[in-house]
């Protein structure tokens, strides 16, 4: 059971507190933002004693609010914190003697005030109590329309008094504690009105003889802050990197010379809505009476043994922090600057970054201002990087071409978060850098490495060659049972046409595949990702190369010999890689299974002559019915039947020593398969 109601909410347990007798202002401080699309917001404030603290907090953001809130104080300590409730109109015309609703006109307050006293000033002076205020429909002169007015109907000392409600100038309510009411409801409507704020308060409390801090931090949805990255290559010279961090404001405050810090990891986050009121449903029992009891049901107990004290490990101690800064260019660059274009990135001062357990901290040594609504672009990484032309063979991408790839090792002190990267091309020859292409970076722990393909190298040319075979290793007969064990073997041979002028290194992804294991090339320069295997190739300038991956994968068989057929057997017979008594008692099973054969093709040729006759036989009957008893053609029909009963004895005696010939035939295959064991 849901009710949308809530009068007050506490944090915290709620302390019989001394009033507190100053007020401070809580000034943003510093903001984090987690790629879990949530940022930490801490404020602070100078209070001394006991001091009440106010935040205006955005409706949206109150249930993030109370599920994170947290105060911190040193020195002093906090009582409660309280905000005003979700509906506080519904409490506030709880106990008044009209509704909202009946504020919306005066003829509809009059109308729920039926029986107070008033007084209307207009024409005339008229005091009374309520009796009752009625619609009229009045028709105005020269087909002017119709206009709506209220007839007001009060009881005075005169008698019962009407008056217009919209020809009076003034109307009082000579109740004061009524109209007490009514300026009660209207302040809670227009306070009810800013709904997109709400004033959490905080009570702290302290020594009044010092000076402290307090600070008030909380968690709320934030946009997801992106990453971007630059790599710039040049020839002879490290690879620059650069990372930026992507970002809005949109907490609905402006930032100030905050201290920000950008975090990239993967937390669990939750929301609940604890603004809510929530009420648990009860059971209506009846009113209980003298002679009737009603115990409660019994639902069991659990032993709740004592759990064993564990002593928590200690934290790790955190990874040091480096200051990255891009290498400043030297005097030697800057002379030979006037003469080319510079093609190195700028130089910036990048994030302190931080690896902690499961998340990289990037914090800004510099304040941060940012206003609300707007986006900025902030520096995490600036250094020299290890990268690595390469060529990236992937059969799902391009069949034909590789892709133009960088690989790109992490050798920094932190890891570096998922994001685009935008590759540049420094050379001689041109004037400056030279965009080639866009890359997607994963997650890069430090010491590891990516390969990042940004481009087609339409220069490469690859070819596959597909092939399946099966070698058999071993074979053995137990009991009449043939167990062979044999090698599976997928091979797919590469062709690599290089580049005309330039060598190449070419990494080919040959898929991976459950239950098989790479057997070609070495595992020596091979990287393995969860679906490929990675294998280079050295490919030199205008020259083919080649490379062979072969997958095997190991398999026994097990069959029964006499359920093998001819071909099987003979298959099995000529493979040289059997141990010869296998392949000779194989033999002899094709010699004895080709008998078989032969008897059942005898007893096939015999059945199919029977039945021939026996149809013959049916043919003959039906013409002996359809001519004259004892006419020549009788006579020919019965002679000829006749020779088709002698020949059906014949292929009768036939058939069953051909039948006894086949069982005795499958009666020695039984007999030598059975126990056969080599």
């Amino acid at each position: 059971m849901f009710r949308p109601q809530l009068a007050i909410f506490a944090a915290l347990a709620a302390l019989t507190l001394p009033t507190a007798t100053q007020a401070a202002d809580l000034i943003l401080r510093r903001v984090m933002l987690s790629t879990g699309g949530v940022g930490y917001f801490e404020y602070e404030a100078r209070v001394t004693g006991d001091t009440r603290l106010a935040l205006d907090i955005r409706r949206d953001q109150v249930d993030d609010v109370l599920k994170s809130i947290v105060v911190y104080d040193d020195r002093g300590g906090v009582g409660e914190i309280s905000l005003p409730s979700e509906e506080p109109l519904r409490e506030a015309f709880r106990d008044l003697p009209f509704t909202q609703e009946d504020l919306t006109s005066t003829a509809a307050l009059l109308g729920a005030l039926k029986g107070a006293p008033v007084t209307a000033i207009g024409n005339r002076e008229v005091s009374g109590r309520l009796i009752a205020v009625t619609e009229e429909t009045i028709q105005l002169p020269d087909d002017g329309g119709v206009t709506l007015r209220h007839r007001v109907s009060l009881n005075t000392a005169d008698g019962i008094r009407q008056l217009i409600l919209e020809d009076s100038d003034t109307l009082r309510l000579a109740d004061p504690k009524l109209q007490a009411q009514v300026d009660a409801a209207l302040a809670a409507i227009a306070a009810h009105a800013e709904r997109n704020a709400r004033a959490l308060t905080i009570l702290t409390t302290g020594p009044d003889d010092a000076e402290r801090t307090v600070r008030v931090g909380y968690v709320i949805e934030a946009p997801l802050w992106k990453t971007s990255y630059r790599l710039t290559l040049a020839e002879g010279a490290p690879a620059q990197l650069q990372g930026w961090a992507v970002l809005e404001n949109l907490s609905g405050k402006d930032w100030r010379e905050v201290d920000l810090t950008v975090v990239s990891g993967n937390p669990v986050t939750f929301r609940q809505a604890l603004y809510q009121a929530y009420f648990v449903p009860r059971p209506e029992v009846p009113v209980e009476v003298l002679g009737r009891v009603l115990p409660g049901v019994d639902q069991g107990t659990v032993d709740m043994p004592a759990m064993a004290a564990r002593e928590a490990a200690p934290p790790p101690a955190p990874a040091p922090q480096a200051m990255m800064k891009a290498t400043p260019p030297s005097a030697g660059d800057a002379e030979a600057g006037a003469a080319r274009a510079p093609s190195r990135p700028a130089a910036v001062t990048a994030a302190e970054s931080t690896e902690a357990t499961t998340q990289v901290v990037f914090r800004y040594p510099q304040p941060i201002t940012l206003a609300k609504g707007n986006s900025l672009l902030l520096p995490i990484a600036s250094r020299p990087a290890p990268a690595e032309r390469v060529d990236l063979y992937q059969p799902r991408t391009h069949p034909r071409h590789p892709l133009a790839a960088v690989r790109l090792t992490n050798d920094g002190v932190s890891g570096l978060p998922p994001g685009i990267l935008t590759l540049y091309e420094a050379s001689p020859d041109t004037a400056g850098a030279v965009y080639v292409g866009d890359a997607r970076l994963a997650t890069l722990p430090v010491g590891e490495r990516r390969l990042l393909s940004f481009a087609v190298d339409q220069k490469i040319k690859v070819d596959r060659d597909q092939r399946q075979s099966q070698t058999f290793t071993q074979a053995k007969i137990t009991d009449g049972v043939l167990q062979i064990a044999s090698v599976e073997q997928a091979t797919t041979v590469y062709t690599i046409a290089g580049a005309p002028r330039e060598p190449r290194t070419v990494v080919i992804e040959h898929p991976r595949q459950s239950g098989w294991d790479l057997a070609e090339p070495k595992a020596d320069r091979v990287e393995a990702t969860p679906d490929a295997y990675r294998l280079p190739v050295d490919v030199p300038a205008g020259q083919t190369a080649t490379l062979t991956a072969r997958l095997e994968r190991p398999r026994l068989n097990e069959v029964e010999l006499s359920s093998l057929t001819i071909e099987r057997i003979a298959f099995y017979a000529t493979a040289r890689e059997l141990p010869q008594a296998v392949r000779d008692a194989l033999t002899r099973l094709g010699t004895l299974r080709a008998a078989v054969t032969e008897r059942e093709r005898a007893v096939a040729r015999l059945e199919k002559a029977h039945g021939e006759v026996v149809a013959d036989q049916e043919r003959l009957r039906e013409n002996l019915g359809s001519v004259p008893e004892g006419s020549d053609l009788h006579r020919r029909y019965l002679a000829k039947l006749a020779e088709q009963e002698t020949r059906l004895e014949t292929l009768d005696a036939d058939l069953t020593q051909a039948r006894q010939a086949l069982e005795k035939a499958n009666q020695e295959v039984a007999g030598y398969v059975r126990g056969l064991t080599l």
